[in-house]
């Protein structure tokens, strides 16, 4: 019994630091959150419980609204990201001269700090001075300057862009290590038996990558979904709130306007929206996991 009693001390010594990290940083932040969002929290002195005020005043039209964005904003993105990852995974896994030099050309975008590219794009898009109104000018495609952070079809699609250029090599390389994983004996086998390129793709490659393109998406979407520094630096939500998120909405509301109970509600819709998808995420691989089992 001692030494059952010893290993089950050491046990739990080994998991304090897990404990420790997940009750501080990780629990207690959400509890405290939680229950901050049924309050009238600011800058006052004292708060008051105000029950589910905070949720009623977040769901009007205004806010379905940012709610919709936020989701249509999330699906292009994690969408282009990953067709565009993919795809670029299959070229450099193919063996092409050069393809060392071509992997290391992918890093750039995710190896340059998000601010400055952000930044970069920043003045990319500018009308009077920017890369592309001008290229656009030259080819005569457009008779004029181009603001596209100015206008909001424009500065939505343009933040999207931006988030893809920065999320694309962490899929890239993702998807490459995957499809590395893959047996070499299964194309070998069927390109002994005739099978064509595209057919082993479609047979070999594509089903045994399905697993990582669920997870892979999914990592994408909790990043994208909360994605704040790309919109913030380009265009702060604007304009006339035609780029703002939920995570935008709920960053003016808590610290522009120094309303943290409402913020608060605010984050506890966003903690619950993430939480379905985790959850979802869980049963598709769950299902999966037990039909290879089977």
């Amino acid at each position: 019994m001692s030494v059952r009693r010893s290993t089950i001390i050491f046990a739990w010594v080994l998991l304090l630091p897990a404990v420790f990290y997940v009750t501080v940083i990780v629990a207690y932040p959400l509890v405290d959150t939680f229950v901050l969002s049924f309050t009238d929290a600011s800058l006052k002195k004292t708060t008051k419980w105000v029950g589910t005020a905070n949720y009623d005043k977040i769901f009007n039209a205004t806010f379905a609204e940012v709610i919709l964005r936020t989701f249509v904003w999330t699906a292009f993105s994690v969408t282009i990201k990953m067709i565009i990852g993919t795809f670029g995974a299959v070229m450099l896994n193919a063996a092409v001269p050069g393809r060392a030099l071509f992997r290391v050309l992918t890093m750039p975008p995710w190896i340059v700090p998000m601010a400055i590219g952000i930044f970069m794009w920043g003045w990319m898009y500018n009308g009077q001075f920017g890369m592309i109104s001008g290229t656009l000018q030259n080819w005569g495609l457009v008779d004029g300057p181009v603001a596209f952070l100015a206008h909001g079809s424009t500065a939505f699609w343009a933040t999207i862009v931006t988030d893809v250029w920065i999320g694309v090599p962490l899929v890239t390389l993702y998807m490459l290590a995957s499809m590395q994983a893959i047996p070499q004996d299964l194309y070998e086998a069927a390109w002994t038996d005739g099978a064509g390129r595209f057919y082993r793709f479609r047979r070999i490659t594509l089903p045994l990558l399905v697993p990582s393109m669920i997870t892979m998406s999914m990592l994408s979407l909790i990043a994208t979904f909360n994605s704040f520094d790309i919109i913030w630096i380009l265009t702060q939500g604007g304009p006339n709130g035609d780029t703002t998120t939920m995570i935008i909405d709920t960053y003016r509301t808590a610290i522009g306007s120094k309303k943290y109970g409402e913020g608060a509600a605010r984050a506890v819709l966003i903690c619950i929206f993430l939480s379905i998808f985790c959850i979802a995420y869980f049963r598709v691989t769950h299902r999966l996991a037990t039909g290879e089992s089977r």
